[in-house]
């Protein structure tokens, strides 16, 4: 039958609109017949054989849409071929990646605006709400909006323009698009509301919107403010009212919802501030954590779940799709992340999610969520990190070597974002450093600079580190990016890069704690919560303290005044928060604190966080005080008893009793908090406590085995040294290699076994050497006073 298409669609076309005769009704059979018999396997064989009737085919659909009658179309015969038709049109988009997209854009558009200008016109003159009319120009339409989302090349061309301008205007800011869409806030919406023109309305026309939004038109008559704060209390009405019962969601209203919140969530992406139009649907935070709540019920109900398509060609998929994608974008807003995370079972829905899905775009919005929202300490103990890395890995190499940068239509530049935060998780680190894929991402650092700040987050790994280092090409631009950009935001990463690289520091003098430039305080804060912090200034100020905090962020080589605010301070106030935890600089200042033993008095500022990752470890033994349980005032006279608490520190560095003291002795001597490079421990390593351990194994640059070690004592330290002597060795490293990655999320550093094995042995050796000199000197004097006894009684 392929042989007489060409035939078939010759005679069709040269037929009167009039024609009713057998012969028509035999030609629209054999035409359906062959569009429903059409094995998709030999689909690009068909269209590429036949491509020339086949665009006059569509071309005489379009035609007869704009031109003839409804009584002519509702016919039973034109319905059946133009929903097989329709049905062809749609596995054209979606299963036939052999054929150029251009050719599918000849046979999906009409050829004129004054095609779609008749249809629009024949509609609004319809009087039956459930004209057949209206279902026919759905799938016309929709077909060509699930093109335009595939294939975003053409958002721009003039006839999508034109297209959309026109349902804009003709059809959704319309008093009539408001009615059909307040009848979805409606307790129970029962299947006969819907009619076929309510559809087109709320599926069609929010669909066909949805997919042009992105383009951001200056032609276009709405902005995606002006469409949100239309809409926006009534659509977050519909959401919540319908989260309840989407058990009981008719197939009708499950497309309603999702076409009209793809539309919302379009018209959040409308220009590059999505924060800003996300604060204008959801002003406060009480109205963004109900909405969430509002999406994590709907996106929980797993029949959804099972219906997923590959493509985003059905309902469910879209819904997901969009819902994911909106949560993700809307981390950082109000607290979101921090809610989610300990306030929603979302967690609970997206990890079986993950293992089974094989959408890729909703692949990558899950995998993203994952890394957003678990700890270093969840991503191992689900066993997803290998899963998340091969994935992105997977997903950025396809994209890299891709002619137009992406994959799956996923541009390089979106994942390099949604990895930036993956990258600050040290169990994702982790598994970059085992497979080396550090080389990919500073093959790519020309074209995309958002790499030098991934780089930056990797850099705080030990194995990581060891890899840049080695790469020349990468060192020799990084020195000179950072004269280049001395100034630039640019240059700031850059010398965050080299500082934890330790090209700028290890041989850095610290500075010493003069009288003049001597501060009570430094706060170390995100910028993020600069508002915040200019109150706790003031208010420390206030009570009589010299702080040092940087309000106009630093510019040049930031890392070197970061480190001389530390040196001279005697106490460093870190503001905890989501965004202090993501911050690469804050990481840095907050690392280095811990390095030179500066005195940390951490302060909690945001609801619902828990310090986790990196700054769990850093301050998970000490008092912090939560301003988020009191009020302001309560919280800083708390403070500021915490700040004035005594501070013990090792026999050879000074007590400071209070700030006046402090004073006082700066006033006669500068001193240091530390005055000697080791403390003064016991000579028996049986005598030292945890904190004394800790202390030597910094002091010595066993980093690393500090971490491992946090908790050891002196005779744990013994013991441990007798099982590295007396074990077997194989058994001990892969124990000890397990443990490493499991307390530290770093591979153990055999380096630094050996040399605290080595350090041990030598503090043993001293102390027996001091014992046998000791016992030999009791033996001499003895001896002595036995020869002088003697002579006495002689």
């Amino acid at each position: 039958m392929e042989e007489n298409i060409e035939g078939l669609v010759d005679t069709l076309t040269s037929l009167s609109t009039t024609t009713n005769t057998k012969l028509s009704d035999n030609l629209y059979s054999m035409i359906t017949n062959l569009l429903q018999e059409l094995d998709i396997q030999f689909l690009y064989k068909f269209i590429s054989e036949n491509f020339h009737s086949l665009c006059t085919l569509e071309h005489w659909a379009w035609k007869m849409l704009s031109e003839n009658s409804n009584e002519l179309l509702n016919q039973s015969k034109h319905i059946k071929l133009f929903h097989n038709l329709g049905t062809f049109n749609k596995n054209l988009i979606f299963n036939s990646d052999e054929i150029d997209s251009d050719k599918k854009a000849s046979l999906l558009f009409p050829e004129s605006i004054d095609l779609i200008d008749g249809i629009f016109a024949k509609m609004q003159d319809i009087n039956d709400d459930n004209d057949p009319y209206f279902d026919l120009i759905s799938l016309w339409l929709d077909n060509l909006s699930y093109f335009i989302h595939e294939h975003t090349q053409y958002i721009m061309s003039p006839i999508i323009t034109d297209i959309d301008n026109s349902i804009a205007r003709k059809f959704i800011m319309t008093d009539q698009y408001k009615f059909y869409f307040n009848q979805l806030q409606k307790p129970d919406i029962l299947q006969s509301t819907f009619t076929r023109k309510q559809l087109f309305y709320l599926k069609t026309c929010s669909l066909s919107i949805n997919a042009y939004c992105f383009c951001k038109n200056q032609k276009f008559p709405f902005t995606g403010d002006e469409i949100l704060r239309y809409f926006e209390k009534d659509y977050l009405n519909m959401v919540y009212l319908n989260s309840f019962s989407v058990q009981s969601w008719t197939k009708e209203l499950l497309s309603c919802i999702t076409r009209i919140m793809s539309f919302i969530c379009a018209c959040c992406s409308w220009d590059d501030d999505k924060a800003k139009n996300i604060e204008i649907l959801l002003p406060t935070e009480q109205v963004s954590h109900e909405y969430i709540g509002s999406l994590i019920r709907i996106i929980s109900y797993k029949p959804f779940h099972e219906k997923l398509q590959i493509q985003r060609s059905n309902d469910e998929t879209i819904l997901l799709d969009v819902i994911l994608t909106f949560l993700l974008a809307s981390l950082h807003t109000h607290d979101t992340l921090a809610f989610i995370r300990f306030e929603t079972n979302l967690l609970e829905i997206l990890l079986p999610l993950a293992e089974t899905v094989k959408n890729n775009r909703i692949s990558s919005c899950v995998y993203g969520f994952l890394g957003e929202i678990l700890c270093d300490e969840h991503l191992n103990e689900v066993k997803i990190t290998n899963n998340l890395c091969d994935y992105f890995f997977y997903m950025l190499e396809q994209a890299w070597h891709h002619p137009k940068q992406k994959s799956q239509q996923i541009l390089v530049s979106q994942l390099l974002r949604g990895f930036l935060s993956l990258a600050k998780n040290d169990a994702i680190q982790q598994k970059i450093a085992e497979t080396n894929k550090v080389s990919l991402l500073i093959e790519m650092c020309d074209r995309y600079p958002i790499v030098y700040d991934i780089l930056w987050a990797l850099s705080f790994h030990h194995d990581i580190q060891q890899q840049l280092r080695s790469n020349q090409t990468l060192m020799l631009r990084l020195n000179h990016l950072k004269q280049e950009l001395h100034y630039e935001p640019m240059g700031k990463i850059t010398y965050g890069i080299l500082w934890n690289l330790k090209s700028m520091y290890e041989n850095r003098d610290s500075t010493d704690k003069g009288d003049e430039t001597m501060f009570d305080i430094m706060i170390s804060y995100s910028h993020k919560d600069k508002i915040f912090c200019k109150r706790l200034y003031d208010e420390l100020i206030k009570t009589g303290y010299r702080v040092w905090i940087d309000f106009d962020q630093i510019h040049g080589n930031v890392m070197d005044a970061m480190a001389q605010a530390i040196e001279q301070s005697n106490a460093i106030i870190i503001c905890m928060s989501e965004q202090y935890r993501r911050s690469n600089y804050c990481r840095a200042e907050a690392s280095y604190a811990f390095q030179r033993r500066a005195r940390i008095v951490p302060i909690l500022l945001q609801e619902h966080y828990q310090p986790d990752g990196w700054l769990l470890f850093l301050v998970g033994q000490l008092i912090y005080v939560d301003y988020t349980k009191y009020e302001f005032l309560d919280a800083m006279e708390m403070l500021i008893r915490e700040l004035k608490a005594p501070v013990l520190h090792d026999d050879n560095v000074l007590r400071v009793e209070s700030r006046e003291d402090a004073s006082m002795m700066n006033s006669s001597l500068s001193i240091t908090r530390r005055q000697s490079t080791f403390p003064v421990l016991a000579e028996n390593i049986l005598d030292w406590t945890q904190t004394d351990v800790r202390d030597w194994l910094i002091d010595h640059n066993l980093t690393q085995m500090s971490h491992l070690l946090s908790d050891y004592n002196g005779p744990s330290l013994i013991n441990f040294y007798k099982y590295l002597t007396t074990a077997e060795s194989h058994q001990i490293l892969k124990l000890l290699q397990e443990d490493s990655l499991r307390r530290t999320n770093q591979s153990l550093s055999i380096v630094e076994l050996a040399r605290l094995q080595n350090l041990i042995d030598q503090q043993q050796k001293l102390f027996q050497m001091k014992k046998n000199t000791e016992r030999s000197n009791k033996k001499s004097n003895k001896h002595i006073r036995n020869q002088l006894n003697f002579c006495k009684i002689t």
